[in-house]
């Protein structure tokens, strides 16, 4: 019987070739880390310029300049990577302000100017903090409210708490209701960093850095309008 020839085989280098291109998928690697971080950075931007529900996957893996299909390797489908953004974007912004509210619960004052200080801190390293905190938390239907509500809203919650206590001591103005001196706290921090924009225009203010706004914040809190009291004005 004759033996097959050798001439029958492929190439040895034609068997590896095949080889490379039968392996069975899997995360691709080199800069894979990298194009997971650039995918976020990609949807952010798109969220804070068109908002999350007008947004398609193809958008974002256009902005990230990835193709489609490494998108969904990655996160699947849009609801997953909405989550991914909000436990690797969203919550480590928030962390940076988190120590404020854990700290000394003897030092109102100190208190309030570390709450200032660190989300003026979180805006500065996440700028699209405040347009995506509008958008998509406090306006109607907006695609992160209840997700974020259900994981900051621990936060508010105790800082509450600590006014409420600091108010039962005497160390904080008896006709204030701590619930809504938080609210006026991030009013008067995430609310004038996304209006940015629009009052430095008005303003001709590109002078107003986010170290001016913080030190702003900060003396109105401390000290008040200083409004002269006109009954202790000299009569004439």
């Amino acid at each position: 019987m004759e033996t097959p020839s050798h001439k029958s085989r492929p190439p040895a280098k034609a068997v590896a070739g095949r080889k490379d291109r039968q392996r069975t998928p899997g995360r691709p690697s080199g800069d894979a880390p990298d194009l997971r971080a650039r995918v976020l950075d990609a949807a952010i931007d798109c969220f804070v310029r068109q908002g999350v529900a007008a947004t398609s996957l193809r958008a974002i893996a256009t902005e990230a300049h990835v193709t489609p299909a490494l998108l969904h390797y990655y996160f699947g489908d849009k609801e997953q990577l909405v989550a991914a953004l909000v436990e690797e974007r969203v919550m480590p912004a928030f962390a940076v302000v988190r120590g404020a509210i854990l700290g000394s619960d003897d030092d109102v004052a100190g208190l309030i100017a570390g709450f200032v200080r660190d989300m003026a801190e979180a805006v500065s390293q996440h700028p699209w903090l405040p347009a995506l905190w509008v958008r998509e938390v406090l306006c109607e239907g907006g695609a992160l409210r209840e997700v974020v509500f259900a994981q900051l809203a621990p936060m508010p919650q105790l800082l509450a708490q600590k006014f409420a206590a600091a108010q039962a001591q005497g160390q904080l103005n008896a006709e204030l209701d701590p619930r809504l001196l938080v609210i006026s706290l991030v009013g008067l921090t995430l609310f004038p960093a996304a209006g940015a924009p629009i009052w430095r225009r008005i303003f001709d203010a590109n002078d107003i850095d986010a170290h001016a706004l913080r030190d702003h914040t900060i003396a109105l809190l401390d000290r008040g309008l200083a409004i002269p009291d006109p009954t202790t004005k000299d009569s004439p």
